[in-house]
């Protein structure tokens, strides 16, 4: 069941670093939200705050609040590992575990959190290979490595990873951006119909991508080289790119600077 995130004041720092200053926004289920911005402005960095994967890298902290439904994913006595069960991710460059069959990469996270029935985890394998639009080109080779797939259909088992395991929301940090055209179009065809299911935020520096896939869109920018990262606004897509409140946003999307 897809659940709305509610983040307020949050920051995120590496070390002394401040990479993104007090950011406040509802990430609506069953929904799709863009984040667009110039290189460097912290739309990752943020993306990475909701599943607690900002922790991972040395130094990496967060003030604020993360909320996922009412559950405060940075509360006391929160596990970060469970966190990531509810709040999956895809990366930019697709990663299946290479030494893996397709089979073994989709039943990963299944297996890591003590599901170790055949009969069960076929199951839910062929049901999340199927949610990704990757069942009918890999139902005859699923013991063979997913690393020999092609770029498209790495990034779409990546997906049903990260589904299989039945998250609530699903991240992803551009997850185009090493893939050719058709592939592309494949993805942001998964991504529509993912999100009747989960609740959705991308990371993308594609513009026309966000008008396409997104509901909301979110744009982030710098005041100067070096300052931390901010909201500047969040709106429906079709506003944020017909009319949006802020002259930032509107040089943005016009191409005038970024």
């Amino acid at each position: 069941m897809a659940k709305r995130i509610d983040v307020g004041g949050l920051s995120a720092f590496y070390g002394a670093h401040k990479a993104i200053e007090d950011i406040s926004m509802t990430v609506e289920p069953r929904s799709v939200t863009a984040f667009i911005g110039p290189s460097g402005c912290g739309k990752s960095t943020f993306l990475r705050t909701l599943n607690r994967m900002h922790e991972v890298v040395p130094g990496g902290r967060v003030e604020g609040k993360v909320m996922l439904g009412d559950e405060d994913l940075y509360g006391p006595g929160i596990d970060p590992v469970s966190v990531r069960r509810e709040v999956g991710m895809v990366f930019q460059r697709p990663n299946p575990f290479p030494t893996m069959s397709i089979f073994d990469n989709v039943a990963a996270g299944l297996r890591l959190n003590g599901d170790h029935k055949k009969s069960s985890l076929a199951d839910i394998v062929e049901q999340s290979l199927r949610g990704a639009n990757l069942w009918n080109e890999v139902k005859d080779r699923l013991n063979k490595p997913g690393s020999g797939l092609s770029g498209g259909q790495q990034q779409r088992l990546c997906i049903a990873r990260a589904i299989a395991v039945q998250p609530k929301v699903l991240l992803m940090d551009e997850p185009c951006s090493a893939l050719d055209p058709i592939s592309t179009l494949a993805i942001e065809d998964l991504i529509g119909e993912l999100k009747e299911q989960y609740t959705i935020v991308i990371v993308t520096h594609n513009m026309q991508q966000a008008a396409r896939v997104s509901d909301r869109t979110a744009f982030f920018n710098l005041a100067a080289i070096g300052q931390p990262g901010r909201l500047i606004e969040i709106d429906d897509t079709e506003r944020i790119f017909s009319n949006p409140s802020v002259k930032d946003t509107e040089d943005y999307i016009s191409g005038r600077f970024g």
